[in-house]
């Protein structure tokens, strides 16, 4: 019975939430020339924080310790659920850009928005386009701008940490910058992908200490290390 009463709050407040959207990416495309800035941040995190408050959700996070000011990073993420881009984006306390895929830029506004802000899009079909994304994203990461990727490339059907792919690594080695681990928990208990419905269920983030790559020669093995970090860093 809860369940059904859930469901019926969740189309009940669906218009709240696609109001918030639209909302942000408006603020984001007409402020667009300082999407760098801390004022256009909060208003993307305030968006993503009322999905959680909106739906009742409970959010812990912990290691924002790790993170030094001013300091750029590779954030490496697991991914499950279209709730860890809403978790991350939250709670996460720096300015960054995400590595989206190219279909993303097709939503109305949202794409738009994210383009704006200064998000790259990639095609994975395509290794000279994704070469030259590559590109873009590193001229952004200097004086604190960060970029969040999800190594594994898309979202777990089952709640697993898949393989990791090699592109947030590369960016890693090429600039020297170290990569931090981020464990999200509870998001695949949300919503699992194909779901129309989300479940409340507690989300927590994870947020690892740097692991300074440029002392590890083989690629790889540097993958492995922050792949090991991920995977614990996840509550069972």
């Amino acid at each position: 019975m809860l369940r059904i009463i859930y469901c019926i709050y969740q189309i009940l407040v669906l218009p709240i939430l696609v109001f918030n959207t639209l909302m942000c990416a408006i603020i984001t495309m007409i402020f667009f020339p300082f999407h760098n800035s801390k004022p256009i941040h909060w208003v993307q995190i305030l968006w993503c924080r009322l999905f959680f408050y909106w739906l009742f959700i409970p959010v812990t996070v912990d290691g924002l310790e790790n993170i030094a000011p001013n300091q750029s990073y590779v954030f490496v993420a697991n991914h499950s659920s279209m709730f860890d881009v809403f978790l991350i984006y939250g709670w996460l306390p720096v300015v960054f850009k995400w590595l989206m895929k190219k279909e993303l830029r097709k939503v109305p506004f949202v794409g738009t928005a994210c383009k704006a802000a200064g998000h790259i899009f990639v095609d994975r079909s395509n290794a000279r386009s994704s070469a030259r994304s590559l590109i873009e994203i590193k001229k952004q990461l200097h004086d604190g701008v960060c970029t969040v990727i999800f190594p594994e490339g898309t979202r777990s059907k089952d709640g697993q940490l898949g393989r990791f792919h090699s592109g947030a690594f590369r960016i890693a080695f090429d600039l020297g910058l170290p990569v931090i681990p981020l464990s999200l928990s509870g998001c695949y208990n949300v919503q699992r992908k194909g779901e129309y419905f989300v479940h409340r269920h507690p989300v927590h983030l994870h947020i690892g200490e740097p692991v300074d790559i440029s002392q590890t020669e083989d690629k790889n093995e540097a993958m492995e290390i922050v792949r090991q970090a991920v995977e614990k860093g996840i509550k069972k």
